[in-house]
Order: structure tokens, then sequence, then C-alpha cells
């Protein structure tokens, strides 16, 4: 647990709670776990007799909720105990498809509007007898869109309105598709926090002969909307960076948006050299795919990739295709969203672990100290680097 001194310093803002909603009850659980952990070895001095931690120290932070469905498919949210004067915090999954409710006879997959809807109805379900409100939705829910072109719905701005409206304090998100979202609710909370600690470690874990220097490896942003995320990975790890260019039709319109023509890219020479991809999302994985395609052509020796959602849209018959031809090597992903059971089976996929982190985010801001103690230093991510590298010179 970092910064321990911060915590031991400071007075919680009230009793902590965890609102997993159903999309999140795995996260929520591991979340949980962790806080037990951590809370184990602070204040353990006085938290039995001091008023002030009445509920620090816990067994278990989870709350009991549900959100049942009538049979005509609308639904309503129902706590299970009292969470008068505590500082909640409701996490949610909104591209966790595999959870299904009966409507009218059929069974119906839940879909991020659907979650967004549950997640307002627990927050009403508080009747506001919670002292503080917390949200924390690891994918932003309408993310994509962020942004009005002509005459189009601005669905991402209106729902952190609404949950403005409704009494939250804070809202915590990763690597959200444009963090100037935020700009909708200027006066609330809103944090946006990024995986490249947890990327590092997974990659680093999973491969044993990587040599991380510029003559061997360069990170590579399959798009221009990636290109922040690639320049700070590839500055950690003392790298160079390159892009692709995404050519669009911008006279046809196909599944929403419109299809790429080409991708062209923009960058040194990658030949016989290990390419880190980075982006924040997997769809249908298209792009991604066509992207590692292209690398491999130009004699990358091997293709990483590393997304913070895989939310694999089409399955994931193309993706064992393409790892068959050899277009990559390892896909990264965090376990931030819903993750298909098949993809764990998969000799390509690696996750990245996040529950640790979020246990900490949320430690921290019961606690009302700066989140930046919680977050990676360059420092350390050197430091994982350093002891990498010696491990190899030792072997």
């Amino acid at each position: 647990m970092p910064n321990l001194r911060e915590l031991e310093n400071a007075m919680p803002v009230a009793p902590l709670k965890i609102a997993a909603l159903p999309s999140a009850r795995k996260m929520g659980q591991r979340i949980n776990n962790y806080l037990v952990e951590f809370r184990k070895t602070i204040h353990n001095d006085i938290v039995k007799n001091d008023p002030a931690f009445h509920g620090y120290s816990e067994d278990n932070y989870l709350v009991d909720l549900k959100t049942p469905r009538f049979g005509s498919g609308e639904g309503k949210a129902v706590f299970g105990e009292s969470i008068r004067g505590k500082d909640l915090f409701l996490v949610v999954d909104v591209c966790n498809h595999s959870i299904t409710y009966n409507m009218n006879g059929f069974i119906n997959h839940m879909s991020p509007d659907d979650h967004f809807q549950d997640l307002k109805r627990v927050i009403t379900a508080c009747n506001g007898k919670a002292a503080r409100i917390n949200v924390i939705m690891p994918f932003l829910y309408e993310g994509r869109q962020h942004k009005r072109s002509g005459r189009e719905s601005l669905d991402c701005a209106y729902a952190l309105t609404e949950l403005r409206d409704m009494g939250i304090s804070n809202f915590i998100t990763f690597d959200a598709h444009d963090p100037r979202v935020q700009n909708a609710i200027p006066l609330n909370g809103f944090d946006n926090f990024t995986p490249p600690y947890q990327f590092i470690k997974a990659l680093l874990n999973s491969e044993e002969d990587l040599i991380v220097d510029k003559n061997h490896l360069i990170v590579i942003s399959p798009d221009e909307g990636a290109l922040d995320r690639a320049i700070y990975f590839a500055s950690v790890l003392g790298v160079d960076t390159g892009m692709f260019y995404k050519r669009r039709d911008y006279s046809v319109i196909v599944n929403g948006r419109n299809p790429i023509v080409a991708h062209e890219f923009l960058g040194d020479n990658i030949d016989s050299k290990d390419i880190i991809i980075i982006d924040d999302i997997i769809s249908s994985g298209q792009s991604m795919l066509d992207t590692a395609k292209q690398l491999k052509r130009m004699n990358a020796r091997r293709v990483f990739i590393c997304c913070t959602f895989g939310l694999f849209t089409d399955g994931l018959k193309a993706f064992d295709e393409a790892f068959e031809k050899g277009y990559f090597d390892k896909i990264i992903t965090t376990d931030l969203t819903y993750l298909p059971p098949e993809l764990y089976a998969r000799p390509y996929f690696v996750e990245a672990e996040m529950s640790k982190f979020v246990a900490s985010l949320i430690d921290f801001m019961n606690h009302d100290v700066s989140l930046n103690n919680a977050l990676t230093t360059t420092e350390k991510i050197h430091g994982i680097l350093e002891a990498y590298n010696n491990r190899l010179e030792i072997d």
C-alpha cells in the first residue's frame, strides 16, 4: 500500500461502504478483499477505542444491494442494510453484456443504457441518507460520443450532468476517450486514470527476453487519438514512438462511423524491433489487427497489443486467426470491464490486474487526501524495469 503515512495522519470522511452493482460484482469483491487487507495495517492501535474510527477496520465493506426487475422489464434498486452516514462508493461496469433479464417472456442482455439506468436507481435508493456518494465507472458511459458533430446527441456530457444533479460528489473513470468531457461538471470531482504501470508489469511478467531500449523496442499509436498515451509510455520506457494515420471514407457510414480505407505509418524504421501498440479500446478489433498485420509486413519482430478495455464486440475468431498467422504475439487488457471467459484460455491473452489500484484510490478518497499519493510514479516504473533488466543479466 503506497504512502501509508498520509493515511495514518488523516481521518476518514465517514464509515466506508462499497455498493457493487451486479455488473461489477467480481471486481467489487476483489476491491473489498484488498481494502480489508489494507486497513488491518493502518490505525490498528486506536481503531478499537476511538469513536471517530467506528467501522474503519471491517471484514467486509460490501453493502447488501439488489437490482431486481419486474416481468415487464422495469426495475428497481433495494438496499438490504442502512447506508445512513456512509461514504458510499458505487462500482458499475456499463460494458458487462453477460447479465440478462426477462421481459415479457424474452431474455434480454443488459446494454450500457440498462446499466446506467440501474446506477441512477441505486443513487435514488440512497434517498439522501449517505454522507457522500462516489461513482467508479471504469469505462465511461457514452465516452465515445463525447462531442457533437452536426445534428447529434451529446450523450456523455448529459449523463455526467444527470449524475451531478442527483448528488454525486466524485466520479472516477479510466482512460476516458476524451477526458475533456469533465468540463460538463466543472465543480464536481472527476478523476481519469490510466494503467501504464499495470501494462508494463504484465508485459514484463509474460515475456522473459524483452530488451527495453531504443534499438530493440518501439511504442506505436494505432491512430492520432492514442498518441498522447504512446508518447508517455515511450518516454517512461526510454524508447521511440510512432503512429498510424487512419485514412477514412467520409462519404460512407458503416455501423455509425466512417470506414477506414488504409493505415499510413508515420515513424522510424521498425525492422527487427519489438512493437508495443497502445490504445484505450479494442472494440471489434479490425483496426487493431490491420495495424498489427502491417507492422509484421514491415518486419517487426514481435507485436504486443496493450488496451485498457477489451470489449471484443465481434468475438474472438478474428483474433484467433490473426494469432495463428503470426500478426501479433500478446494482447494485454485490464480487468476493469467484463471479459469473456473463453478469453482466459487463449495463449495470447495476458490480464493486467487493476483491483488493487482501485482499492487504493477508494482508501485515499475515504480519507480525503490527494489521489497523487495513489498514483504510480515514473520512478516506480523505472524500478521494475531496472529489476527486470538485472534479472536478465543475472540469468
